[in-house]
């Protein structure tokens, strides 16, 4: 089992009734020990050692979009630390039906310990966080998604050892997986290279924000809209789907803007020998990526989806 030093206690004690809406909020110090416990609790799993830190806790899950990752992980992750995950789908709730967010966070905060929401606004996100006395945790939102994001560095740090100076480069739309991916390799000290095509740009104002950071910690942010420049060199290349849930009636447009950002045979061979694939999934083969690549000897793209698992474990036992 992982022994706190003093200086991990202190850090375990900052952390606890947090909201984790946006890695944007915690300290690259904060972000760094929220992976070493990843780790550190996925070893212990592995030796059977799960201890029971939330027992007789529940968090209670709200969704609006769909999800496999999300939700088996948070409630396999709660079982697996001695509490309980409540599935509440938002359309079965009075809020699905008009009841205040500011309602909603006051009620919620009587029953349970924590609430993890997957929701189509990261605004009412805010608002149902400002509103809850108990921890609030992005499970996804159409700007942030920082839980998948710690579980790509988590893979990242298992496969390759350490982040700090490694390139990262992210190929496709600059999304919500994008936004939280580049801000948490910042923290690590990573140069990250952001690929998209005109038009389908990462966020201007998240990106100057990415690139203090990175810089803080000898890192570097860039961005292009040629993919051959960002991926040459690259030790991880990462991508997503091209439309993603709500954007169903751009697929035709973004399949043609997109056509030059595949990671492909002949795309990847600008990145290191050694590169590791990752992916959030689920991924569309032959779009985003060629099946080569997804089902080739560099990808870790289900030990990343695993890693959703400990990352979250780490997040729930040190904010609950």
């Amino acid at each position: 089992m992982m022994q706190l030093t003093e200086t991990a206690k202190d850090m375990e004690m900052g952390l606890k009734g947090r909201d984790l809406l946006t890695l944007l909020d915690y300290t690259s110090d904060e972000i760094a020990y929220l992976l070493n416990k990843a780790d550190a609790m996925k070893k212990d799993m592995k030796k059977g050692i799960m201890p029971q830190v939330l027992a007789g806790k529940t968090l209670g899950m709200i969704f609006e979009k769909h999800s496999t990752r999300t939700r088996i992980s948070f409630e396999v992750g709660m079982i697996q630390l001695g509490g309980h995950a409540m599935f509440m789908n938002a359309r079965d709730m009075q809020i699905g039906r008009g009841e205040s967010v500011s309602d909603t966070g006051k009620v919620l905060s009587e029953y349970l310990d924590g609430v993890m929401i997957r929701a189509n606004s990261h605004e009412m996100v805010k608002e149902l966080a400002e509103h809850t006395s108990v921890p609030v945790i992005n499970g996804l939102t159409d700007i942030f998604h920082p839980c998948q994001a710690l579980a790509d560095l988590l893979t990242v740090m298992e496969v390759k050892g350490s982040m700090k100076g490694l390139k990262l480069a992210y190929i496709g739309d600059g999304n919500n997986v994008a936004h939280s991916l580049v801000i948490a390799a910042a923290h690590m000290g990573m140069h990250v290279a952001v690929g998209t095509p005109a038009g389908f740009e990462y966020n201007p104002n998240l990106l100057l924000k990415a690139k203090v950071i990175a810089a803080s910690n000898g890192g570097s942010v860039m961005e292009t809209t040629n993919p051959i420049e960002a991926v040459s060199g690259a030790d991880v290349v990462y991508t997503d789907v091209w439309t993603s849930m709500g954007q169903e009636e751009e697929s035709a447009a973004r399949m043609i803007a997109f056509k030059d950002f595949q990671i492909n045979d002949q795309l990847i061979a600008n990145a290191k020998k050694d590169y590791m694939f990752l992916h959030c999934l689920p991924a569309h083969r032959e779009e985003e990526v060629a099946t080569s690549v997804i089902d080739g000897p560099n990808s870790y793209v289900f030990q990343q989806a695993g890693n959703r698992l400990h990352a979250q474990k780490a997040v729930l036992a040190a904010l609950l």
